[in-house]
């Protein structure tokens, strides 16, 4: 079985990032992208105007934000497996979610236009991640003053999105 087959050992990620990898099924995590990014654009493509705008309650995001959030943080998961698979040992620091919704602003966004942010930011993921290693994969770095591996930070951003699915499925649509 190959490297990427397999979930991330628990030494391999803080803790907290746990919640993510847990709900990524067991199998090549490329493969796992592939699909997720297909499965996002059709359920992308299915949403009404009124359901891009939705907020389930005062204060919390709208699936505009959210995806934006799932965005920005794949992109910075990403960066973070870049600098670990090229063996940067400096410790990569912590993004407050909030701020990044914030300033990013998404609800000012087309639904078009982060349905084109997405799919471009996960094919820089699959690009990416298309010809790591072994070695690559196993690769750790520091995060916050925590070691992390570049598989977790892939198993990460295919959790971190299910995580938001779920969420949206249960309060939004």
């Amino acid at each position: 079985m190959e490297i990427t087959a397999k979930q991330p050992d628990e030494k391999q990620y803080p803790a907290h990032f746990g919640q993510y990898i847990q709900l990524v099924e067991e199998g090549p995590i490329r493969e796992r992208l592939i699909i997720q990014l297909e499965e996002t654009k059709a359920k992308l493509e299915a949403l009404n105007a009124h359901q891009w705008e939705h907020r389930y309650a005062p204060g919390k995001w709208t699936i505009k934000e959210v995806i934006g959030h799932i965005i920005d943080t794949e992109q910075i998961m990403c960066y973070r497996m870049l600098c670990i698979t090229r063996g940067d040992q400096t410790s990569l620091p912590p993004f407050d979610e909030n701020d990044y919704a914030n300033f990013a602003d998404y609800s000012r966004w087309e639904a078009a236009d982060i349905m084109d942010q997405y799919v471009t930011v996960r094919r820089f993921t699959l690009g990416l991640i298309k010809h790591f290693t072994e070695t690559e994969w196993k690769r750790m770095g520091v995060v916050s003053q925590h070691p992390i591996s570049s598989l977790a930070l892939a198993y990460i951003i295919a959790g971190h999105e299910l995580h938001h699915w779920n969420i949206m499925n249960e309060r939004y649509l």
